[in-house]
């Protein structure tokens, strides 16, 4: 509180030419094969490149290769660019990804990203700027996978124990940034690489302030001591004045994430799907985005981006059925004498989370289901809820990515220490599909089999989808270029300068 209340009092002059972001948890591991929750892939992605990247327009584009070509539908050969350096000065090359990938693939590291690469069957390093990647068959994601991080060789060869190494603390990368300092339970520093390959970064450096409460970082916004943070609807409509939007530019686009109830299927009680559907049909989810949002957002209908190829024309829509749903807990032999009760467990750091299991709450007690709420610290309930899958129902939330791959999240295989196939979910049919489609490179029939897909996953409720927000950002209006695009507005920050 000190901290704060000094920073606040801080002129923003003495800042100079300095990013002022919020981080609402620790980075785990600065990684890009082990950053799983989003604090550390946000610090990673200004630390380390990959092969590709999206440009504004979600077009794929080159990051650290130069060129690739398809020499035949199984054989992929990537050009690097010439010049590159780790932030230690030594050469980025063909080595390097070589050994990330051998890194990647091995039993030495526990990764969901793993499940990305499985089609490849090598790796090879031609010269010190020709990579070779071969696949065992055509696959859809085939170049977009390479947007994961390449580690460097030189230092990384080196380590025993790479889910321990000191390296995941102190990362050594190609990115626009490297690591100035990281405090535990404390800020994060990052400072412009003078060597990056584009160009050196406008802004010299970027400073993370940790704040784990919400209500501390729109304090810092309203006092201007932020560049840049994430508003939500009570903010937007109700506490901000003329003073802060002369000072912010705000951008509201729709969200790139949703947030679920997800049922923990190797439990007796959620193997009955008419459990499952009385749960979703008791859910007002109109309510919840209204009282959530005040209507900044839209109902979830299933696991893909609206928008994308894989989201369907007319999605099946589940609606608010209470009376449906008493009928149908009643025909699974739940009832006043014998309710239905289990636990909601989510993280504790997230408000809207809690509100949002509270409102559920309240809306199943309605039809006679007792629920409990558990919340823990971040790092508390990943490591004694989530990866050890000790739970009834989970309230979380992922991303929804431009190219999506359901394999990861709905593979029988994904269901798995490291996986992201939390919830148990082994449907033979949907596994098909995604098999079917991982081995096509016609993304029109790609995307048909998603479609169906998409409509196969809401059916069976394995999560119930509840919402998307929308995304609302205040940005200082003194920093400039801001393009705001389908992939965010972070895609050209190098070229951000702030007076």
């Amino acid at each position: 509180m000190i901290r704060l209340i000094v920073a606040l009092l801080l002129p923003l002059s003495l800042f100079g030419s300095t990013l002022h972001l919020s981080l609402g948890a620790n980075p785990s591991r600065i990684n890009p094969l082990l950053a799983t929750d989003s604090a550390s892939g946000e610090i990673s992605g200004w630390i380390f490149n990959g092969l590709v990247k999206f440009d504004k327009d979600a077009n794929i584009v080159g990051d650290l290769a130069e060129s690739w070509e398809f020499v035949t539908p199984t054989k992929l050969l990537f050009r690097l660019k010439r010049g590159v350096k780790w932030h230690d000065g030594e050469p980025f090359g063909a080595d390097d990804v070589a050994f990330t990938y051998a890194l990647l693939t091995s039993s030495k590291i526990f990764t969901p990203y793993a499940s990305d690469f499985r089609y490849v069957e090598s790796v090879k390093a031609l010269d010190d700027h020709t990579v070779e990647v071969v696949y065992k068959e055509p696959y859809f994601k085939a170049l977009p996978i390479w947007m994961m991080g390449i580690l460097p060789r030189h230092l990384w060869e080196r380590e025993k124990d790479p889910m321990t190494s000191d390296l995941n603390r102190r990362p050594v990368g190609t990115g626009p940034y490297r690591l100035k300092k990281m405090e535990s339970s404390g800020d994060v520093l990052l400072e412009a690489n003078g060597d990056y390959f584009e160009h050196r970064p406008r802004i010299d450096t970027i400073h993370y302030h940790f704040m784990p409460d919400p209500t501390t970082q729109f304090l810092m916004l309203k006092a201007k001591k932020l560049d840049m943070g994430s508003l939500t609807p009570l903010q937007r409509e109700r506490q901000i004045g003329p003073s802060f939007t002369d000072f912010y530019r705000i951008v509201q686009m729709q969200g790139r994430g949703y947030t679920y109830l997800g049922f923990n299927l190797r439990k007796e009680m959620f193997k009955d799907r008419r459990v499952r559907e009385a749960i979703d049909l008791a859910i007002d989810k109109e309510e919840l985005i209204r009282i959530l949002f005040f209507s900044h957002g839209k109902i979830c209908h299933g696991p893909f981006m609206p928008g994308t190829f894989a989201y369907p024309k007319d999605p099946p829509k589940s609606v608010y059925d209470p009376r449906r749903a008493r009928r149908l807990l009643e025909e699974a032999g739940y009832d006043e004498a014998h309710p239905l009760e289990f636990t909601i467990s989510t993280n504790a750091n997230n408000t809207t989370r809690l509100y949002a299991a509270q409102i559920i709450q309240h809306q199943l007690a309605r039809v006679g289901v007792k629920v409990k709420i558990r919340a823990m610290e971040w790092q508390a309930f990943l490591n004694t809820v989530v990866t050890p899958r000790r739970f009834d129902v989970i309230l979380l939330g992922w991303s929804l990515g431009l190219i999506p791959d359901a394999y990861a999240l709905w593979h029988s295989d994904s269901d798995r220490l490291g996986g992201f196939n939390l919830v148990g979910f082994r449907n033979p049919e949907v596994d098909a599909m995604i098999e079917k489609a991982e081995k096509m490179t016609d993304l029109a029939k790609v995307g048909a089999i998603y479609r169906a897909m998409f409509e196969r996953i809401a059916a069976e409720r394995p999560y119930i989808f509840l919402y998307i927000p929308d995304s609302i950002t205040a940005i200082n209006r003194r920093i400039t270029p801001i393009v705001p695009s389908i992939t965010g507005i972070m895609h050209n920050q190098i070229d951000w300068i702030k007076p």
